[in-house]
């Protein structure tokens, strides 16, 4: 009888070394409960393809940048009623992803507009999407250093390559001089070949005078809002009241 430590060697080679994590377990579970051959297999085939499974989402979290704790599960709909909460579920579904389509979260600080936006970024990774989420601003900082080192095109790339971008917080704090044609470039190059989700506290009608060039503007809202869904978000800042319990508290 062959002893699981030496099958180490070999499970490595094939490189199915996860299935040495349960092995020991399975082996007694197949014993106690008279598991046939095929089924002992099929239980460590079952559970190598879960690991990998994990593997791959656990990257795509950490790539992505996606907070884990900021989920659908996570999101507290009671809080705000007036949140369309059917909207949401569909959101959260990711067909506009596959759709190729953006969808433009607005509504004043504390209202939960990034939290649904890494709740989106998270569902889309469990059904193996690649995202990525950055602060609006720090991508317009990157790509402006793209262009003092002659890297631009290069990093305009990691903007356009995954399934969904998630972009937090525009219009939060001022553009760099280079900020509206980046953005357009952004906006451009993956109009209908990624979807954007974009978050902000300025309603839509505001964008023309943060990013400042009117042409640019345009032509960028213009791509950016074609078919996108808007998900306006109302109510009370779930951090403002928070900070005021706190101190009723104390």
């Amino acid at each position: 009888m062959i002893a699981s430590h030496e099958l180490a060697p070999h499970l490595k080679r094939l490189r199915l070394s996860g299935i040495l994590d349960s092995l020991d377990v399975r082996n007694q579970q197949a014993i106690a409960e008279q598991w046939t051959y095929v089924d002992f297999l099929s239980r460590l085939v079952i559970d190598e393809v879960e690991r990998r499974a994990q593997r791959q989402l656990d990257l795509r979290l950490r790539r992505g940048h996606i907070d884990t704790t900021k989920t659908l599960e996570t999101f507290d709909f009671t809080f705000n009623p007036a949140i369309p909460r059917q909207l949401v579920f569909d959101l959260a579904t990711c067909e506009f992803v596959r759709q190729r389509r953006n969808c433009l979260i607005c509504g004043q600080t504390g209202v939960g507009k990034t939290h649904l936006a890494q709740a989106f970024s998270h569902q889309a990774a469990r059904q193996g999407l690649d995202v990525l989420f950055v602060p609006a601003h720090r991508m317009l900082m990157h790509l402006a250093g793209g262009r003092a080192d002659g890297t631009y095109d290069r990093r305009l790339g990691q903007y356009l390559k995954p399934h969904l971008l998630v972009l937090d917080d525009f219009g939060l704090k001022a553009l760099p001089p280079t900020g509206p044609e980046d953005l357009y470039d952004v906006i451009d190059g993956r109009y209908e070949k990624g979807s954007i989700v974009l978050t902000s506290n300025r309603a839509p009608a505001e964008w023309i005078e943060v990013l400042g060039n009117v042409l640019l503007a345009n032509a960028a809202i213009d791509r950016l809002a074609d078919r996108a869904h808007v998900l306006n978000l109302t109510g009370r800042s779930f951090r403002l009241t928070r900070s005021s319990s706190d101190k009723e508290a104390s």
